[in-house]
């Protein structure tokens, strides 16, 4: 009796958090970390250990007929997304023995990699920085962040696709792996930041259709709404109409919210040439009003923290 008893017990320890406190003060403190130090190394990033595991796999499912490439694509995203869940479950759980003055920090290093602000806020204000140099130095940059073609972009379209990645980013980056966080603990930002991985390797179409399919759709369902946070957190309410109509431009179900946010914040034009154009009838952006989204995406992120921090905070 006393065995059997035990396993419910061991399953519900697995899922036990730490006190809702040490997870309100750890976000704040992996913030902190991202703004001193940025990006880990790819040696020790997990996303980057994600990313290399994932390629073989990747290039095997892209050679199979549709049936198993969407097959294999599905279970190797459910195998993924429901063991690194786990692992990341069991790990809260463990902090949870750990007094706080140990168990915050150890959870803002687990913490910390799921989200990349410094990194994209620093990556997008270099594209001006470049462009002071010329426009090919501008193209260079922009290609560090975007997989279109840059070659063929003029100033114009360079800086419009640095505050569209901007926009998108700070949804997949940001303020959904807080969302996630803020709902689950660090299982949930885990998950997400997995599913969000998955879809940014194989979630195309060509020849990745099928292999990438479920790992497209799974996003799109998990970044619907934080999508639409991001787009409440850039452009006020009385905008909602008109963002809504422009959102709907792009073939994506959640990065037009963002992008769309932005455009009309800014009030300028911002296109992907022969895809989409947001906010058409408006001017092009220019070095102030690039340097002017960084500056409205800065407030959202940091809204987005401490959003986060205070829904744990709430359950101390």
């Amino acid at each position: 009796m006393d065995a059997d008893a035990s396993v419910p017990v061991s399953i519900a320890s697995l899922f036990a958090v730490p006190a809702a406190s040490s997870l309100a003060f750890a976000l704040p403190l992996a913030w902190v970390l991202d703004a001193a130090f940025g990006e880990p190394r790819n040696a020790w990033h997990p996303v980057a250990w994600l990313g290399r595991a994932l390629a073989p796999i990747g290039r095997w499912l892209v050679g199979r007929s549709p049936a198993p490439a969407y097959a294999g694509g599905a279970a190797v995203w459910l195998l993924l997304a429901a063991g690194l869940g786990l692992a990341g479950a069991a790990l809260q759980s463990g902090l949870s023995s750990l007094p706080a003055w140990l168990a915050v920090p150890l959870l803002a290093l687990a913490l910390k990699p799921m989200f990349a602000w410094r990194m994209l806020h620093d990556e997008v204000a270099a594209v001006e920085r470049a462009l002071v140099l010329g426009i090919d130095a501008g193209r260079a940059q922009l290609a560090r962040l975007v997989s279109r073609d840059t070659s063929c972009l003029d100033a114009d379209t360079v800086r419009e696709s640095a505050i569209e990645t901007l926009a998108e980013n700070l949804n997949d980056s940001v303020v959904a792996p807080l969302f996630w966080f803020a709902l689950l603990g660090l299982p949930g930002a885990v998950v997400y930041r997995v599913a969000n991985t998955i879809d940014a390797m194989w979630g195309y179409r060509d020849r990745w259709e099928w292999a990438g399919k479920w790992a497209a759709r799974a996003d799109d369902l998990l970044s619907w709404l934080p999508a639409r946070l991001t787009a409440l957190l850039l452009c006020p309410v009385s905008s909602w109409p008109a963002l809504r109509t422009e959102a709907a431009r792009t073939p994506s179900p959640n990065g037009g919210w963002p992008m769309a946010a932005m455009a009309l914040r800014l009030g300028v034009r911002l296109r992907k040439p022969g895809v989409y154009a947001l906010n058409e009838r408006a001017p092009s952006p220019d070095a102030a009003q690039l340097a002017q989204s960084l500056r409205h995406a800065t407030v959202a992120a940091w809204a987005a923290m401490a959003l986060a921090a205070l829904s744990w905070a709430e359950r101390s």
